[in-house]
């Protein structure tokens, strides 16, 4: 009996941390991210993880020994008030929450996660101005100043702040760079600003990440980050 108990037990366990595991993971995996906003969003995800992940092994274990040790009890006690116990938790909530709090204001409230019209980008460099325009069942890019207009094709330069002006010419669509770790609606007749900075080069697949029709599934771009001399090289292409 006591051997199939612990084998119970270790069941038990094992499924914790197997539940727990994806979300190590998500931590560790991926370390260099492509973009400050990714990576600023990834930092806020993993501070948060390393705080749910030992208080949820903390409460099951409370649960599992509890179901444990009174697995037997058949005249059950009921508990009586412990009012050192009780103001120890809540103290002890309140201090996480505001932590939580504070570490996700200081994250969202940052210019390359949460931009608002008319704030300077972080940095000393003039950022790269490109409008988005979404439409049933493509994407154009125009970069003011520039005159270049592109469809299905947005190239970007690594180690400068870009700020894509984002909307809609018919429905509600979706800007959304999954390997680049942007998204933002597209809204007809209204603006959504994201800004960021890439750090790496590289190809990426640009989604429409709201159903707008029968070519959803097909609407779809590439986001091209290039050196700041292989964009000025594709600029002076595009143009000529």
């Amino acid at each position: 009996m006591n051997r199939t108990r612990g084998g119970a037990f270790l069941v038990c366990v094992v499924g914790l941390v197997a539940a727990v595991e994806p979300a190590t993971a998500q931590v560790t995996a991926q370390v260099a991210s492509e973009t400050v906003t990714e990576g600023l969003i990834r930092g806020l995800n993993s501070n948060l993880l390393y705080v749910a992940i030992p208080i949820a092994v903390f409460v099951e274990g409370i649960l599992i020994y509890t179901v444990w040790k009174y697995r037997n009890a058949d005249e059950p006690q009921p508990t009586r008030e412990n009012r050192r116990l009780e103001i120890t938790w809540t103290v002890v909530t309140a201090i996480i929450l505001l932590w939580v709090g504070v570490a996700s204001y200081q994250v969202m409230g940052n210019p390359y996660v949460t931009p608002q019209p008319g704030e300077p980008v972080p940095g000393d460099r003039e950022p790269v101005a490109v409008q988005v325009y979404a439409q049933q069942f493509n994407w154009e890019f125009r970069y003011p100043g520039e005159n270049v207009t592109t469809t299905g094709t947005m190239v970007i330069p690594t180690d400068r702040p870009v700020r894509l002006n984002i909307t809609s010419r018919d429905v509600l669509h979706a800007f959304h760079v999954p390997g680049l770790g942007l998204k933002k609606d597209a809204f007809p007749q209204q603006s959504n600003y994201i800004v960021t900075k890439a750090n790496e080069t590289g190809t990426h697949q640009l989604y429409c990440a709201e159903y707008c029709g029968s070519g959803h599934s097909q609407m779809l771009a590439t986001v091209e980050v290039r050196t700041q001399e292989g964009y000025r090289a594709w600029l002076d292409e595009q143009s000529s």
